[in-house]
């Protein structure tokens, strides 16, 4: 089948781009889609389906973490922190309790809005936890770990929170 459009030359495709309105990027303000709260309910879900805290680590927290991100973007700092706004009901796991706080509280810090009061509640901390961090790591972790999650006995290395 040979091509029977017509070329333009680059100028014209300049001139065309120029003379259609230009459409201001407007920011997507209904609200959030997945909350903190929501994902400790499904937490608790896969706890009891046999899930460990591991795979709760990557499919709730770090999840939890990149619907933060994806809301920030859409719909800026105010929106995204509500994710964290309703206190997530107890996972039955100490560990994913504790790392909930610790995500808002330095997501909090981080992006310069209030943490939400639950995040000071003394029982969402654990005792020197490494969240999917190798045995090998564990030495940088305890260097690198953010305050928010150190002070809640949570040991990360700072490629821990980065995702594609």
């Amino acid at each position: 089948m040979t091509y029977q459009g017509v070329v333009l030359p680059v100028a014209d495709l300049v001139r065309r781009a120029q003379a259609r309105p230009v459409h201001e990027h407007t920011r997507d303000t209904r609200g959030v889609i997945h909350t903190a709260a929501a994902n400790a309910a499904q937490a608790r879900a896969l706890l009891e389906a046999g899930d460990t805290e591991t795979d709760l680590w990557r499919f709730v927290i770090l999840q939890t973490l990149d619907h933060y991100r994806s809301t920030l973007r859409r719909a800026g700092t105010a929106t995204a922190a509500r994710l964290f706004q309703e206190e997530p009901a107890p996972t039955g796991s100490e560990h994913i309790d504790a790392a909930f706080a610790a995500l808002a509280q330095y997501l909090a810090n981080r992006d310069d809005w209030p943490a939400p009061p639950w995040t000071q509640d003394p029982t969402r901390t654990t005792a020197h936890w490494y969240p999917d961090v190798p045995d090998l790591f564990r030495g940088e972790a305890q260097r690198e770990s953010p305050p928010a999650f150190r002070d809640r006995g949570i040991f990360i290395t700072t490629r821990s929170l980065e995702r594609a």
